[in-house]
């Protein structure tokens, strides 16, 4: 310690301020001009701070002699005192921190003329005196005094901007402080709000568009910021406001989101506006701001982004060429086309088999022929590493296979054969014009779990597209089907009707599902799936039928015995989808869950909850669930519930949190916390919150704790832990993540449900060969999917029970990780939407809110050309400007235009 403080000595010396060192070694002191003082002898001058410096005592005799007119009775002096200091207050130079001299030559006559200013009759002269009080008063800290404003508000005309950006935001800030206190003593405010609306324009004209909304946003006046900006202005004031709405609570989020989107489309930025309006979930604004796009490349473009949400919007066709194209974007059919572009440009065209996934050859020798003891078991998980690995290539080397007998299918037993014939729906995922035939003939055959199959791979086939003819609801919607005497094709066809048609809203659907909820001769399981079925295709749009038969179900005294089903979990996950995202509006729904008595109304009370503040950041939602967890179960019969009420706690702080990185931060850290202090319910569903904070971004902190978990004493921990591994390096081929596997696949070989649970997060590691995302955010991480996040959080809600569902017979609920699959790439069209190969630099996105100038917005580019894939964080931009993207953000599919100004080509 002794050296370091002789270093520092050393470096004080170094940075030659105060002391300096003279050749003989001396410590010599020096005067403020950087003259020797002679014998070390302090500088008087330096010392004595009242004498100042001929200019400085000049300028204070100066203000004291224009002070000393002001007190005279000859009035005609006071307007040249007052210009006259005025003018010194403007003229001076002075560093950012000091204070300026003329300011503080007249802070002593500050009584003086405070005292005038109450004797001087109204009038020019007390204007003017004001206006130099209110710039003296930026001097006095006090809290109280907020005297900048005062002064202020009897000068409001004169020209504020010409004292400098400081004193206007010192007023702005006491402008905020003053009106909290007459809000509070309800007190008028107007005069307030004028002065404030003279100070934006200010703001906005010296690049302090934070500070225009700011102020704009504490006076609760967003509204009328549109008048203010101008085509300058308005891409960063936005960009700040939009920034800013994870921070906000309901209802101001969605009133900035409301302002920035009028602002967007009064400057004709068709696609941010589009992003906001898909942001508040609003139909109406969605359709008003499709219809609006007068040109139809225009118009494909925006219908790109409409389907990436999996929203189902009606488009009229009147005949032209371009409306089929338009309704060809709205409903992703060309996506399997585009994506097989993908594979070929990268040279991913052959199919994987499993062991490219699972390279027994680097397991230790010792333990790399046991892993296979249960074939049946060993085999499923083989159907699924396969599924996930070659997901929407439509070919492999063990379920597309030419002659039917050498099918995996019949390597496979029970439920087991349910989920291989199902995974061919996975292979040909969104190809359902050739896909189609591939799996009807498995729907002929007489076993029934391999028919229940078929119908659920013809569901997950259909997930994210739309086909005019609608196969998925002539299928799977018949009458004979849903209420076939095997419960599993029952499952079956409801689970693939959710899959097939999440996020459409469509009306037809409920005629076949809503009687099956309310049906008390149902078992659980049926009811639970029809619910959740439901809760999918209506997510987030609060359905009043749909939530009103989940409660029914719920009050229904015929029901009251099966409530305590371990199915009924996605009966209540169905009443919370229906208010996904909705915020407040779920208090209606958690007041009528009060009526119910009993164990599980805890419980779906709070996945309500959850699912309604999913992805808004809302820290003090977080902080309830996080009390949730603090309270202790005593053993009783109502501990299934209070199990369950404490696990959906956990995820729902990972799935409020996930929208906001400072918020994730912040509950990696809680989460920490739950693991050393946690009941065991609590510990074994943070691994898979963990998994749902980050999926598909594989950040090292958390797969490193993952790994940890992944052979914790408590099995189920280690289960979920391996899963949430699979979930964070989804369809990223991440080298390390894919080594702990194969290092937990030796660890595991005598385990059978452990090493199967590896198996599947080896193939979600490996999903779509390292193209695909189950990250529910998109187009530049501003949009939550809720489509996405619902599938999510279903194969969580069934893993907290891992052992009840995915390792026994109901693996086939994983199927639900379907609706959050999706190519990570970036493919350019042009406009008739024929793939166009151009430039791009591919980098990390760097966050330049509130930034001065014109900012980078990637670092650590790379050139490529399109297609090319983005990972997590990264951004596009188009290298040179031949093309004009009509997307404001370069992901998924893009058209260009051809720029009328560009020559670099002549």
């Amino acid at each position: 310690m002794a050296q370091d403080s002789d270093l520092s000595k050393s470096a004080d010396k170094g940075k030659g301020k105060a002391v300096d060192t003279d050749p003989k070694g001396d410590d010599v002191q020096k005067d403020k001009e950087g003259n020797v003082v002679p014998n070390g002898k302090k500088d008087d001058k330096a010392d004595a701070s009242e004498e100042l410096s001929e200019e400085d005592q000049q300028l204070k005799n100066e203000l004291d002699m224009l002070v000393e007119r002001l007190t005279e009775s000859d009035v005609s002096l006071y307007k040249p005192a007052l210009e006259a200091m005025k003018n010194l207050i403007k003229t001076s130079t002075s560093s950012m921190t000091a204070v300026p001299k003329p300011l503080k030559f007249l802070r002593p006559h500050y009584e003086t003329m405070t005292k005038l200013f109450m004797e001087w009759p109204a009038g020019d002269h007390k204007t003017s005196l004001a206006d130099v009080l209110s710039v003296i008063g930026m001097t006095f800290s006090d809290e109280d005094r907020q005297d900048t404003l005062n002064y202020r508000l009897f000068a409001p005309t004169s020209d504020i901007g010409s004292w400098g950006h400081e004193y206007v935001r010192h007023l702005a800030l006491e402008i905020g402080e003053v009106y909290a206190k007459r809000i509070a003593a309800d007190e008028p405010v107007k005069e307030l709000l004028d002065l404030a609306l003279i100070l934006v324009p200010l703001f906005l004209k010296s690049n302090a568009e934070a500070d225009a909304v700011d102020l704009m946003s504490e006076l609760e006046i967003i509204d009328e910021l549109p008048q203010f900006v101008d085509e300058n202005t308005y891409a960063r004031v936005c960009l700040y406001m939009v920034s800013m709405v994870n921070l906000l609570t309901y209802p101001d989020n969605e009133q900035f989101l409301r302002v920035a989107h009028d602002i967007y489309k009064k400057y004709n930025q068709q696609t941010q506006a589009m992003v906001l309006a898909i942001r508040l979930n609003d139909m109406d604004l969605i359709s008003r701001d499709f219809d609006d796009a007068k040109d139809p490349a225009l118009k494909k473009q925006l219908a790109f982004l409409i389907a990436r949400q999996r929203i189902w919007l009606d488009h009229p066709r009147d005949g032209p060429e371009d409306d089929d194209e338009i309704m060809e974007s709205l409903s992703s059919v060309k996506l399997p086309e585009h994506f097989k572009a993908l594979g070929k440009e990268l040279n991913i065209l052959e199919p994987k088999t499993t062991e490219d996934i699972y390279k027994s050859h680097l397991e230790s020798s010792r333990v790399a022929g046991m892993t296979n003891f249960d074939s049946a078991r060993h085999n499923l998980a083989a159907a699924f590493v396969n599924a996930f690995v070659n997901a929407g290539f439509g070919n492999d080397k063990m379920m597309l296979v030419e002659k039917d007998k050498e099918s995996w299918v019949w390597k496979t037993k029970d439920e087991g054969m349910m989920s291989t014939v199902a995974s061919m729906g996975t292979l040909l995922l969104w190809d359902v014009e050739s896909g189609l035939d591939q799996i009807d003939k498995y729907t002929y055959l007489e076993e029934e779990q391999i028919q229940a199959g078929a119908y659920l791979a013809i569901g997950i086939m259909n997930s994210g597209v739309r086909i005019d003819s609608e196969p998925a609801m002539a299928l799977l919607a018949d009458s004979d089907k849903l209420n076939h005497k095997n419960p599993l094709i029952r499952v079956a066809c409801i689970m693939g009707l959710g899959l097939s048609y999440a996020g459409s809203n469509k009306e037809e659907i409920l005629m076949h599902l809503l009687p099956i909820i309310t049906d008390t001769t149902q078992e659980m399981r049926i009811s639970a799936m029809a619910a959740l079925s439901c809760g999918m295709i209506f997510v987030g749009s609060s359905h009043p039928e749909v939530s009103e038969a989940i409660i029914n179900t719920l009050l229904d005294e015929d029901r009251r015995s099966q409530l305590t089903d371990k199915w009924t979990r996605f009966l209540a996950l169905g009443l919370g989808l229906l208010f996904f995202g909705r915020q407040e509006e779920v208090d209606v729904i958690l007041e009528t869950l009060k009526a119910v008595d009993h164990p599980m109304a805890k419980p779906t009370t709070v996945l309500a909850s959850i699912c309604a503040w999913a992805g808004t950041g809302a820290v003090l939602k977080i902080q309830e669930l996080l009390h949730i967890c603090n309270e202790h179960i005593e053993e009783s019969e109502e501990k299934k519930g209070d199990e369950l009420l404490q696990a959906y706690a956990v995820l729902g702080i990972g799935l409020i949190a996930m929208g906001e990185d400072v918020g994730q931060e912040m509950v990696l850290r809680q989460f920490g916390h739950l693991m050393h202090y946690g009941e065991p319910n609590i510990r074994r569903a943070v691994p898979l919150a963990m998994g749902l904070v980050s999926p598909s971004n594989p950040q090292m902190k958390v797969y490193d704790t993952l790994s940890r978990y992944s052979h914790d004493n408590d099995n189920e921990v280690a289960l979920n832990a391996i899963f949430a591994m699979g979930l964070l390096g989804a369809g990223t081929n991440n080298a390390r993540l894919a080594q702990l596997l194969r290092q937990l696949a030796s660890y595991y070989h005598r385990d059978q449900e452990s090493l199967f649970m590896v198996r599947i997060a080896q193939g979600l590691l490996h999903m779509g060969k390292g193209t695909l995302s189950i990250s529910p955010f998109h187009t530049d991480r501003q949009i939550l999917s809720r489509v996405s996040a619902a599938g999510l959080l279903t194969v969580l809600v069934a893993m907290i029970d891992a052992k009840q569902f995915i390792t026994s017979n109901s693996h086939y609920l994983l199927y639900y990780l379907v609706t959050a699959m999706h190519p990570r790439f970036l493919v350019t069209l042009d406009e008739n939407l024929k793939p166009l190969t151009v430039n791009v630099r591919v980098g990390q996105a760097v966050d330049v809110v509130g930034q001065a100038g014109r900012p980078k917005t990637i670092t650590g580019w790379q050139t490529q050309s399109t297609p090319v894939l983005l990972a997590h964080g990264e951004r596009a931009e188009l290298e040179d400007e031949e093309y004009i993207s009509l997307s404001s953000t370069l992901e998924g599919l893009v058209i260009l235009k051809k720029n009328p100004d560009w020559e670099g080509g002549k």
